[in-house]
């Protein structure tokens, strides 16, 4: 019963089975959004008007598909998978191997008969086929009269390394999906913050208890006043508050360290410092008007202690100044830094308050899907290695010549009748 079991484990049907449930499976996790509140599945899947007639947000919060690569099912269903691909491995591949590598000598002329090609020649060529087939990289086995030849071993062993490589991938994704986090920030420049705002984490996740200061954050912008690139210049601090690593990060090229990836994603508008006619240095807080299709900051700023009278200021880049305009909303100019505007009473504008948008995320999988995928490149190119076998048998004055190779049979043939010719 155990063969057996482990044998219908090892079946390629089954394990194709397997296959598809995890795809099928993917597919619910790419098309469900992953990880939102409760009110967005409500929102998005209702019950009175459910998707595809059945699809709802209480049986997407029942069956775990709004986490479905962290759910216990799927975690088991890679696992399965996993098992079948080491089963097969072992009951089927390096047996396999162990055969390729063994001496399999022809003893009688009817076993020629079963081959690709094969043929007969005049027992006058013995000598001089032995020496073709050591010149083409054949490893040649002779007992008497009949020979054994083989070349491209190495190709074998392409079915071993793929199950490997598949293998490594599904256990770096069980482990990304155990240990991993996902945090947001949003931090003021100048700040400093410890990682708080988790989006999403495995069940053995350890949060890291590091601290990170934002030093600056900027944007560039092309001739056509269109931003090219977010930059945060951060540090990663210690215990004692003392700089350990310092990096500007921008998009696609992140800040690493210890395994956690800071991305730069967002950034904000948070407020402006004024300096009124008594020199004294004024904050306001900036409003994101949030209808409008591009990022626009409001604020009003009061010319009397009634709060009735003053300026509105709109502001939509960060570039160094604000536009101003009256109760009525007629356009007065613009504001720059450092510059003073004389409208009743004097303002200058000190500094734009910012704040940007980290990703922090971890993912200790990585590298063992990374490696998976290289054995898995890597058996790609040994697969096209072409594993040949040639028999001869001398028997009286002819020799029974035949071979079989596992591809490339048309380059083989070409290969055979090459050295019958010689």
């Amino acid at each position: 019963m155990k063969q057996r079991f482990f044998r219908s484990l090892a079946d390629l049907r089954f394990a194709i089975a397997i296959l598809l449930i995890i795809a099928v499976s993917s597919i619910i996790g790419t098309v469900i959004e992953q990880d939102q509140s409760i009110e967005v599945y409500k929102l998005n899947y209702p019950l009175t008007n459910k998707v595809f007639g059945f699809l709802s947000w209480d049986i997407i919060l029942k069956f775990g598909f709004d986490h479905v690569y962290k759910t216990w099912w799927f975690i088991s269903l890679i696992l399965i998978f996993g098992t079948s691909l080491l089963t097969c491995t072992i009951l089927q591949q390096l047996p396999s191997l162990k055969i390729s590598r063994r001496c399999q000598f022809f003893r009688t002329s009817k076993q020629f008969q079963k081959l690709k090609v094969s043929t007969k020649l005049s027992s006058k060529k013995f000598q001089q086929l032995l020496f073709k087939l050591k010149e083409t990289k054949y490893s040649i086995f002779q007992q008497k009269n009949i020979i054994y030849c083989y070349k491209g071993l190495i190709g074998r062993i392409a079915p071993i390394v793929v199950h490997f490589s598949m293998i490594l991938i599904l256990i770096g994704t069980i482990v990304g999906s155990v240990n991993g986090f996902k945090a947001q920030e949003i931090i003021p420049k100048t700040e400093t913050f410890h990682i708080q705002n988790i989006l999403n984490n495995g069940q053995l996740t350890l949060i890291p208890k590091v601290s990170t200061r934002i030093n600056d954050f900027w944007i560039t912008y092309t001739k056509q006043t269109t931003i090219a690139q977010f930059y945060s210049d951060i540090s990663i601090l210690n215990i004692d508050g003392n700089e350990i690593e310092r990096k500007t990060i921008f998009v696609n090229s992140p800040a690493r360290y210890q395994g956690i990836n800071y991305y730069q994603t967002d950034w904000n508008l948070i407020g402006l410092r004024i300096q009124d006619s008594n020199s004294k240095i004024l904050q306001y807080p900036l409003i994101n008007l949030l209808n409008t299709q591009n990022k626009i900051w409001i604020s009003w700023i009061p010319s009397n202690l009634t709060l009735k009278q003053g300026f509105i200021v709109l502001i939509d880049n960060l570039q160094g100044y604000c536009s101003v305009y009256d109760e009525l909303g007629q356009f007065l100019g613009n504001l720059e830094l450092n510059e003073t505007f004389n409208q009743n009473i004097p303002i200058t504008l000190v500094e734009i308050l910012s704040s940007t948008g980290l990703q922090i995320k971890t993912d200790p999988g990585i590298p063992l899907i990374y490696t998976g995928f290289f054995f898995l490149m890597l058996s790609t190119l040994i697969s096209y290695i072409t594993y040949s076998q040639i028999w001869i048998v001398k028997n009286n004055q002819k020799i029974f010549i035949g071979g079989n190779t596992t591809r490339a049979a048309f380059d083989f043939e070409i290969e055979f009748f090459k050295l019958i010719k010689t």
